[in-house]
């Protein structure tokens, strides 16, 4: 159930840059060290703990056969599917005082009903979306990679990729927010169009349409690439790569502040917010040392 999308340490020359991280450096370069390079542990959340049950709930709901894909049968598989993420992942216990697999928690037991109560409410909302009964997914948690001409390499996971009978590829991702202003789907999208990027590149063959579909508020964001988006994300991938190498050579990862800083696990580690990073640690990372400063390397507009 739990996903190694994740990068390699910077230590291992053979890195790679999936989706969750490039979102991490544009957003702030001190939060892509911190989860990249530090690996500094972040405290477990109910809501992000929450997305990743609902997704386990989904990919295991497709393993039966689909007269039983209901929404009765969905809700029965969140207490197992629980349990195994529990087993997975022991600290979530500490969400609910006491939480076990068996989801009977000892300590707050009204919490934690509360916690499974919503995650009910985000698959009823599924259910309104789409009839799971009449969907046969071609792939369920694909990790999708590829190493472009020139290294750089791309790599994650797609939470379902539909093939129709005509050959058309659908990705679809899940999530259990609400849906973005239209001034942020582009940035809402990106995530698929890097992985209809990578897709495009491992096979030769574009995705039809990339599918958002946001469980919160059940509004679906639907986009059909053609080759030029690709290759704009392609261009934009390409000057994240260098922006990273470059940040990795000269070791600096500039804080930036913005709304999603309320957030932040690091906040105490912030200069920004008066703290002090720790010390870098050691790597032997080879980086180019004529990359561009980051700030150049994106571009005006990306970041």
């Amino acid at each position: 159930m739990q996903r190694t999308d994740e990068e390699p340490a910077p230590a291992n020359k053979a890195w790679a840059l999936s989706p969750s991280r490039a979102g991490d450096f544009m957003t702030c370069p001190l939060l892509y060290r911190y989860r990249v390079i530090d690996r500094l542990p972040e405290p477990p959340s109910p809501v992000t703990a929450r997305g990743t049950l609902v997704h386990a709930v989904l990919e295991r709901l497709f393993d039966s056969p689909a007269q039983e894909r209901t929404f009765e049968n969905a809700i029965a598989l969140l207490r197992p599917q629980w349990g195994q993420l529990l087993d997975e992942r022991p600290e979530l216990a500490e969400l609910f005082a006491g939480a076990d697999s068996t989801a009977d928690p000892t300590g707050d037991p009204a919490a934690f009903e509360t916690w499974l109560a919503s995650a009910h409410t985000l698959l009823r909302t599924y259910f309104t979306l789409e009839d799971p009964r009449r969907i046969e997914p071609h792939q369920r948690e694909l990790l999708v990679e590829v190493e472009l001409p020139d290294g750089v390499r791309l790599r994650g996971f797609v939470d379902r990729v539909d093939v129709a009978p005509t050959g058309q590829v659908r990705i679809v991702d899940y999530k259990t927010g609400n849906a973005p202003s239209e001034l942020f789907e582009d940035k809402a999208l990106f995530q698929l169009k890097f992985y209809a990027l990578t897709m495009w590149r491992a096979s030769g063959t574009i995705p039809t349409l990339l599918q958002l579909m946001y469980l919160g508020d059940g509004q679906i964001l639907r986009y059909a690439p053609d080759e030029a988006d690709l290759l704009a994300t392609e261009r934009k991938v390409r000057a994240l790569w260098v922006a990273i190498e470059r940040a990795l050579h000269a070791r600096e990862f500039p804080p930036r502040q913005g709304r999603l800083c309320e957030w932040c696990a690091h906040q105490a580690l912030c200069p920004a917010f008066g703290g002090t990073p720790p010390q870098y640690p050691q790597s032997d990372v080879v980086v180019p040392v004529d990359a561009p400063a980051w700030s150049d390397a994106l571009g005006p507009g990306v970041a």
